[in-house]
């Protein structure tokens, strides 16, 4: 369904609305509006209502969330509009800044920093004048074209975050139909095989998809396809303390090693080399 407009409301800007308003520019390249809406607004399908109006109706493209009950789970006006536009739950898998967000909208920064176990003097110390700004400006504009600034960087945040949740998706599905697990003497490590055609960023992904399969605290090395040669990169899984890939740097066919043991290059690509290389470098 097309869009003519998309309508918030006035007054004081939070991060929930304007990324939920980023989102449908970058979907449906309309004008923002700031002003309160009346009920021929909420009854134009063609017209989103987003963070005002009372209403949580995706069918007629409105998302409010002031209306749920006090203990109702913490969901904010990005929440809805990710729901509708079917992201929500790679989104919670894979934005770790989402359930913060909803948090914060809905419970407050007292509530959130207790949920976070925080001061909440914390909380306020992680501010950045990039969100300020951008808030503040948001805050001030009655209506938004294409072609405003402000109006250009909310498409950009929200391309950008349709494109991150798209592409790692596809790139999870990827791992998934290529990866390995290794079993070395009770240490697990994840090899991905060189494919045609490559990654741009061959190590990608490879985190989250040993999350989405619950194996991120189990995984303690990655081996990788390196971009820029013919072999392997091998690094540590959240600075696993079980590799230290300085023990291979004399190898003669590794060309690097970190100082700090975290990674290497190798010219290996036979699986039984890269596997003596890790059992050399395991502590």
């Amino acid at each position: 369904m097309s869009l003519s407009l998309i309508l918030t409301h006035p007054g004081g800007a939070h991060k929930d609305e304007l990324l939920a308003c980023s989102l449908l520019v970058a979907v449906h390249g309309v004008p923002i509006e700031r002003r309160e809406p009346t009920q021929a607004d909420l009854d134009d399908v063609a017209i989103a209502v987003v963070d005002v109006g009372g209403e949580h109706d995706p069918a007629r493209n409105n998302f409010d969330h002031h209306q749920f009950p006090a203990d109702h789970p913490p969901v904010c006006a990005l929440t809805l509009v990710l729901q509708h536009l079917g992201v929500y739950e790679d989104a919670r898998k894979f934005c770790d800044w989402l359930e913060p967000a909803e948090w914060f909208d809905t419970r407050g920064p007292v509530s959130t920093a207790k949920w976070l176990g925080l001061e909440r003097e914390t909380l306020a110390k992680l501010n950045s004048p990039v969100d300020v700004t951008v808030l503040r400006r948001f805050a001030k504009a009655k209506r938004l074209e294409p072609g405003d600034p402000i109006w250009e960087l909310l498409r950009f945040i929200g391309e950008d975050l349709l494109d991150y949740l798209k592409n790692l998706r596809e790139r999870l599905d990827f791992v998934a139909r290529h990866a390995e697990l290794w079993d070395l003497d009770g240490t697990e490590v994840l090899f991905l095989p060189r494919t045609e055609p490559m990654s741009e960023e061959p190590s990608a992904g490879l985190g989250r998809y040993l999350e989405s399969i619950g194996k991120h605290t189990t995984v303690a090395g990655l081996v990788y396809p390196d971009r820029r040669g013919s072999g392997y990169g091998l690094s540590r899984h959240n600075d696993s303390p079980l590799f230290d890939f300085t023990r291979i740097q004399e190898e003669h066919d590794v060309h690097f090693a970190h100082a700090r043991g975290f990674v290497a290059k190798t010219s290996a690509a036979e699986l039984a080399r890269l596997r003596e290389l890790l059992a050399a470098a395991r502590v």
